[in-house]
Order: C-alpha cells, then sequence, then structure tokens
C-alpha cells in the first residue's frame, strides 16, 4: 500500500511539474492557414502586414482571453463576454487581413472597456485589482500590435 501511494505521489508531482505552459488560447492551430499562398499568387494587396501565429502579443491576448476570471457580479461578466468576443474578432480580423474587420473589433472593444470600467466601481478590491491587472494588460498588447501595424 505505502508503494503504491509512493507511485501515486510521484506521478501527481511530475505531471504537475511541466516543463512547457498549456496552450489553452481560443485560437487553435487549425484556425491558422498554413498554405494561404504569397500575395501575387492571389492578386491582392496585404492591408495588415503582421502574423498573428507567430506574434508574442497576440499569444497573450490569447492567453488572457482563455484565463480571464468570472466575478460575483453578473452584469460584469455579461460585458466581459462581449469583450472577449471583441478581442477574437479583433485577432481573427488580423490574421485574415481584414482591416475594416479590425476597426470594428477595436471599437466593440472599446466600447465594452467603458462598460466594464464603470462597472468596477461595484467590486471589491480584490476583484477589482484581478480585473484592472487583466485589463493594463491586454491594452497594452493591443497598443503594441497597433503601433506594429502602423509602423509597417
Amino acid at each position: 500500500m505505502k508503494r503504491l501511494f509512493f507511485f501515486g505521489v510521484l506521478i501527481i508531482i511530475t505531471s504537475s511539474c511541466a516543463t512547457e505552459k498549456l496552450n489553452f488560447s481560443p485560437l487553435s492551430n487549425n484556425f491558422y492557414s498554413e498554405a494561404k499562398g504569397s500575395d501575387s499568387d492571389r492578386g491582392v494587396k496585404k492591408s495588415i502586414d503582421i502574423n498573428i501565429k507567430e506574434n508574442v502579443n497576440a499569444s497573450e491576448i490569447s492567453n488572457l482571453i482563455s484565463t480571464f476570471p468570472k466575478f460575483k457580479n453578473s452584469g460584469l461578466n455579461e460585458e466581459v463576454i462581449n469583450l472577449k468576443y471583441s478581442l477574437q474578432n479583433y485577432l481573427y480580423a488580423i490574421d485574415a487581413n481584414n482591416l475594416s474587420g479590425k476597426n470594428r473589433a477595436i471599437k466593440s472593444f472599446e466600447k465594452s472597456y467603458k462598460k466594464i470600467q464603470k462597472l468596477r466601481q461595484h467590486l471589491n478590491k480584490d476583484d477589482d485589482e484581478v480585473l484592472n491587472r487583466y485589463l493594463v494588460r491586454l491594452k497594452t498588447n493591443i497598443t503594441v500590435i497597433e503601433d506594429s501595424l502602423k509602423g509597417n
């Protein structure tokens, strides 16, 4: 019995000490088309020149979307869902080189962001700090992506 207990603990310890973080990104590998072809093949001028699959900031946004916490305030949770959809649409639009879709997603994100800022007043201090950390990280990553798009 001691031997079985020892091996059970050993398995739990080794499996919990993973060296690589699992990617719970809502953008799966199937989302990305490996054979998109070049712009000259399609005869289309690329409006957004960024590789979203290899972009660290886009990965961070995906991870934040998947790990966003739930709060006691149901109105806040509904607005967080809208915010997450806006962010997913933003990443999809960038990957699809859809400039108008990207701009719509940014406007939707900003609208949800403002509503969440108003709803933060009703949170306790701990929840407010957690929410603020997520929102700051999201805004920072979007700003970096937008700056890199403007630079291209």
